[in-house]
């Protein structure tokens, strides 16, 4: 049992973690939103440092990262829990822990996650939310660079800034998911926060993080022309300042280049609990094709054929 960081004294013998926008407040023997931070005695207890339900040695382009280290294999990290509790999770098998069961798996310390890579030079910590296990994360990532690998981040970016300054340092690449562009969809819900995701992603990318942006498209709650508009304005404006002029309706106005950083829009499948219909590869393919206004890199995924890559 580890103890964590990112807390604070509440009323009582309660506390509150400080890790991400929940700020949740965690009675003694209670535990966060995501299931794996706890209260023993008064202090933040971590049952989950080093608990890896997944591990596996995956093509880099599989995270997804298209620009990072093309053609090279990583070994990937799986954790349990997840701060969100998106509906139609695709790994919510892993992500959502209730009552304490979760997936099955296996205790990994920083140094023997570090010599697992050794061949790969790089790990990514992904599947579930890799963000709301920080203390375990910045261990494995010092240890990482010590050894000269490289980290990957695969994250929902919904954390608070204090913990991000911490990370992202230690970060040489993040596929950080931009699920909508609606701030009502991810308070009601996803559970999160769009201000503090749009702020990690800036973060990141000022901090020199390759940064690449993942949004899975499902039909009827973000797949409209207008919101994935705005997304694909948003990740344009990663650009370095003063090199881009915006016109509405994300046009972009008096230049000729794009914007570089790689935009992933998924498929989505009917999973966990919603039941919408399969996102059309078609309609895809047109919002890709449509993001080409603002993007030079655009790719599908999951429609079973070769990724749309905008060229």
């Amino acid at each position: 049992m580890s103890e964590g960081r990112f807390f604070e004294s509440a009323d009582g013998a309660a506390i509150r973690c400080t890790l991400c926008p929940h700020q949740c407040r965690i009675p003694v023997g209670g535990r966060g939103a995501c299931g794996v931070r706890e209260n023993r005695n008064g202090v933040l207890a971590l049952p989950y440092y080093g608990y890896i339900t997944a591990i596996a040695r995956d093509p880099i382009e599989k995270k997804p990262l298209r620009r990072f280290r093309p053609g090279s294999s990583i070994l990937s990290l799986g954790f349990a829990g997840c701060n969100l509790h998106c509906p139609f999770c695709q790994n919510w098998r892993i992500s959502q822990v209730v009552n304490g069961n979760t997936a099955p798996g296996r205790y990994l310390s920083p140094k023997e996650a570090a010599a697992l890579a050794v061949d790969d030079r790089q790990i990514a910590y992904t599947y579930s939310e890799p963000l709301i296990h920080a203390e375990y994360l910045i261990d494995c990532m010092k240890q990482a660079r010590k050894q000269g690998i490289a980290n990957v981040l695969v994250t929902n970016g919904c954390i608070n800034e204090k913990v991000a300054a911490e990370i992202l340092p230690l970060t040489d690449a993040a596929n950080i998911d931009l699920k909508c562009f609606s701030e009502e969809t991810y308070t009601k819900v996803l559970g999160g926060n769009l201000p503090l995701v749009l702020n990690f992603i800036r973060m990141a990318h000022e901090a020199g993080v390759h940064v690449e942006i993942t949004t899975l498209v499902i039909p009827g709650l973000n797949d409209s022309d207008e919101e994935l508009d705005k997304c694909a304005t948003f990740i344009a404006g990663l650009a370095p300042k003063n090199s881009w002029s915006f016109a509405p309706k994300a046009k972009l106005r008096g230049v000729s280049a794009k914007a570089e950083t790689p935009w992933h829009l998924s498929a989505y499948h009917p999973d966990y609990r919603w039941n919408a219909p399969p996102t059309d590869p078609a309609r895809l393919i047109q919002a890709a094709k449509r993001a080409q206004e603002n993007l030079r890199y655009v790719y599908t995924g999951n429609i079973g054929t070769t990724p749309f890559a905008v060229k």
